[in-house]
């Protein structure tokens, strides 16, 4: 008889972080409570597809872009389509804003998404392949103050999670008054450099791509390029200095980077980035800005709108690298049955307390006291129940503030009230 043949466990793809308890629950609370911060913002729940067209990527990042020429997974379908998994949210929001015609409603329109995106990056600490985030996007008014709106929110957002270690950095792109005169400087300045072939022909299509180069040998090249803050109409002069006063109206911290280039082409005017020195080379933590054109460009209305994408992947060693612990109790209350007749009683009180909303769970199998209080501690229970024979014929259960290391009897019927009081405690 031949030897079976013997298989190796698989492997998460490079690249591609798990998330496991107990680290998973810092996952969750930091996208949670993005989530939540956008939601008291007005801002309301769009989900979209993982996978899009692939020319939805290339005309709304752009194609001069790393992430449309080098990073999407990109293949086709049966049906002979070229379709990409999604690489940032903001294309696909804008697609379905057209679809579905929510430029034609109350503006602006103010949507929010959280998920998986997907790009073909080197893997390393915070850059992962598949990076998690959470987006709003407020689509349909050229305000500053929906702007400064959208920065406070995201700045918020991190120190709801105690993060503090962060910067804000922020400046202006310009429009559409401005951009071809500044563009043509910077082309001219660039072209006079010893570019390579590559960075020249990006040059040509978007000079600004340049100056967001991370070569060290090209970014000191580019030191004494014009920058775009130096060329501003006068409608985006205005419109800066307006935001950036209601940021210092709302106390909210910032510093004005002349060099920031994000890595998305549709950008104009407003641009800001979070960064954090605790995560080394990969130290944005998240970023936005306003993209006026983007939506006609798209085949929608002529309509502006801002918007952000947070890392919930960096936001998580941002919170790590600072020693901040968002790990969290599984259950509040852990339910302790010896022998079968107390376990079927214990499934019943278990089950009540979930409909009241308390966490809780109960030790399964034939295990003693002992054992099952083991678990009850590693679970993080506030409170165990302990039910016997004794405790069923006396129609009570034993209610233990672990905690308080107090305990007392309680009729069954009076257990969920008994347990809020001292999870209330």
């Amino acid at each position: 008889m031949s030897e079976k043949k013997k298989y190796q466990a698989h492997k998460a793809p490079k690249g591609v972080p798990d998330y496991v308890p107990p680290a998973s629950a810092g996952f969750v609370r930091v996208r949670d409570t993005f989530v939540q911060q956008a939601r008291t913002a007005g801002f309301e729940h769009i989900e979209l597809p993982v996978f899009e067209e692939t020319e939805l990527f290339a005309r709304g990042v752009g194609e001069s872009t790393d992430v449309v020429t080098k990073e999407m997974y990109t293949f086709e379908d049966r049906g002979g389509r070229s379709v990409s998994l999604r690489p940032e949210g903001t294309a696909g929001v804008m697609r379905a804003v057209i679809e579905h015609h929510l430029d034609r409603g109350q503006l602006p329109a103010k949507l929010c998404y959280a998920g998986p995106f997907f790009r073909y990056e080197r893997p390393q600490a915070g850059r992962y392949r598949q990076l998690q985030q959470v987006g709003v996007e407020a689509i349909g008014v050229d305000d500053p103050a929906l702007d400064a709106e959208v920065i406070a929110l995201a700045d918020r957002s991190y120190r709801a999670l105690g993060l503090s270690g962060f910067r804000l950095e922020i400046t202006s792109l310009g429009d559409a008054t401005c951009r071809p005169q500044y563009r043509e400087k910077l082309q001219q300045f660039l072209f006079k450099l010893p570019l390579d072939e590559e960075t020249r022909r990006r040059a040509e299509i978007n000079p600004l791509r340049v100056l967001d180069d991370k070569r060290p040998e090209v970014r000191e090249m580019v030191d004494n390029a014009p920058l775009m803050l130096d060329h501003l109409s006068a409608e985006s002069r205005e419109h800066f200095e307006t935001v950036t006063g209601l940021l210092d109206d709302m106390g909210v911290e910032y510093v004005v980077n002349p060099r920031l280039v994000r890595g998305l082409d549709y950008y104009t005017k407003t641009c800001f980035e979070f960064v954090h020195d605790g995560l080394g080379a990969q130290s944005g933590i998240g970023g936005g800005g306003r993209y006026d054109g983007l939506l006609a460009q798209l085949g929608g209305q002529d309509l502006s709108g801002i918007g952000y994408g947070l890392g919930v992947d960096r936001t998580v060693l941002a919170l790590e690298a600072e020693g901040i612990d968002l790990g969290a109790p599984r259950v509040e209350v852990y339910g302790v049955a010896l022998g079968a007749a107390a376990k079927r009683v214990m499934a019943r009180v278990i089950n009540d307390l979930r409909v009241a909303g308390v966490r809780a769970d109960m030790a399964y199998g034939d295990r003693g006291l002992k054992g099952a209080m083991k678990g009850a501690d590693r679970a993080g229970a506030k409170v165990a129940l302990v039910l016997g024979d004794q405790e069923i014929e006396a129609g009570t259960v034993a209610v233990k503030n672990l905690a308080a290391h107090d305990q007392r009897e309680v009729a069954l019927e009076s257990v969920v009230g008994v347990v809020n009081e001292v999870l209330g405690e």
